[in-house]
């Protein structure tokens, strides 16, 4: 038997990633409008479907019968034909959420719950928040009856959950709401695993506050879906072992570091260990404008070059399972930050001022003004990077700890 995906937009899915480690069945996708629902569902190769945006309540009225999670929660995420060709809906979304909630030491009982959005999703986070014994559970969405524009009213909320697929690639970046108006909120749940850390979680973080991104969620929920598919029980080792296969593929490593730190060398080096691609910002910039940058800086001055380069760094901050080195000012604005963590680890390139290159470097032009910029940029560096690394030795040192690092780190 074949099984699949239906979905109307699938380009970006990591379900097939997913369904391969679970076990050996063909899995593909199915990117099919509303019209073609019918005869797709009608295919007797099938044994069964996973179902996302748009259609997890479409699909209702071709199950024969829902499982009594489906028929409580009024939306469908999972296919399963008996030998009758009967279909069977069911809802392994909310195995997927409580998983991840366990899995992220996310308390509901008695919080004040904010839910996010109207859909599918929103129907099983609310349903799994009833059943974990929240105090109070608040929808909000665009088109009410509670709004955006009423968000003041629960500023009291102490678990925040996105439902909704703002911030999602290739729309990172975007969010609904402002956290620091939250004072109450303790917890915050983004089912978005595109980027693995949406602007929301990034703030969340930010602030302090407990967060977590979607991907244990589609992993636990794609668990329980095979084990309805070949009847086979996976354990929860696997699971987790699948999310970290899964996270360590599709994050990034970023470069941060002084100019002739070797930050391009050492991406190099990664990228032929690693197998990721090599994406190297101040190239973007050159070709984008069509110049060096020492020809950006004495046509058009430092200001406007920045103002590419964040362009620049945005872009590739949206990449996945990509080595990323960075320009040595990368960090004077704080707005390249969070493009660069939502899919990154970023590490720091340490090296001794007397040892840093020169070569159309337009700021490095002496000694003393390396070691002032040093001055400046050195606790920048720090606070935007999770790891410092020497680089006082060789290239291929510098490369191995970084990796043997990213390996250890998870989501």
């Amino acid at each position: 038997m074949k099984y699949g995906l239906i979905g109307e937009s699938l380009v970006h899915s990591f379900s097939k990633n997913i369904h391969r480690e679970l076990s050996d069945y063909v899995y593909n996708y199915y990117e099919v409008n509303k019209e073609e629902l019918p005869s797709l569902l009608k295919k007797e190769a099938m044994g069964g479907f996973n179902v996302t945006i748009p259609y997890k309540q479409e699909v209702i009225k071709y199950c024969n019968s829902l499982s009594p999670s489906a028929k409580k929660i009024g939306s469908v995420n999972t296919l399963v034909y008996d030998k009758n060709r009967a279909i069977t809906g069911y809802n392994t979304d909310y195995d997927g959420f409580i998983y991840l909630l366990k899995r992220s030491k996310i308390e509901l009982m008695g919080a004040s719950v904010l839910i996010l959005g109207n859909g599918g999703t929103s129907l099983t986070a609310r349903a799994a928040a009833a059943d974990l014994g929240a105090d109070k559970i608040t929808i909000v969405s665009r088109k009410g009856p509670i709004t955006y524009e009423k968000l003041g009213d629960y500023y009291d909320s102490t678990v925040i959950i996105n439902t909704t697929p703002v911030g999602m690639y290739p729309n990172n970046g975007e969010s609904l709401i402002d956290l620091s108006y939250f004072k109450k909120c303790k917890a915050v749940v983004d089912v978005i695993y595109n980027p693995l850390k949406t602007k929301l979680v990034l703030q969340a973080e930010s602030l302090g506050i407990k967060a977590t991104g979607g991907l244990p969620m589609l992993v636990a929920q794609a668990r329980t879906a095979s084990e309805l598919f070949t009847g086979e029980i996976i354990n929860d080792n696997k699971v987790e072992a699948i999310i970290k296969k899964l996270s360590k593929e599709k994050e990034n490593i970023v470069l941060v570091g002084m100019p002739g730190s070797g930050k391009s060398t050492i991406g190099a080096a990664l990228a032929k260990a690693t197998g990721k691609e090599l994406i190297e910002t101040d190239l973007l910039v050159e070709e984008h404008e069509g110049k060096t940058i020492p020809e950006i800086f004495e046509e058009k001055g430092e200001a406007y070059f920045r103002e590419v380069e964040k362009a620049m760094v945005a872009s590739a901050g949206k990449r996945s399972g990509a080595i990323i080195s960075t320009g040595g000012g990368v960090i004077l604005n704080k707005e390249n930050l969070d493009p660069l963590r939502q899919n990154g680890q970023i590490y720091f390139i340490q090296r001794p001022i007397e040892s840093l290159s020169r070569d159309g470097r337009p700021l490095s032009k002496s000694t003393e003004a390396l070691k002032d910029m040093y001055k400046i940029r050195l606790p920048l560096y720090k606070s935007f990077s999770n790891t410092v690394v020497n680089n006082y030795t060789t290239i291929t040192e510098a490369a191995e700890e970084i990796i043997k690092d990213f390996n250890k780190s998870s989501i």
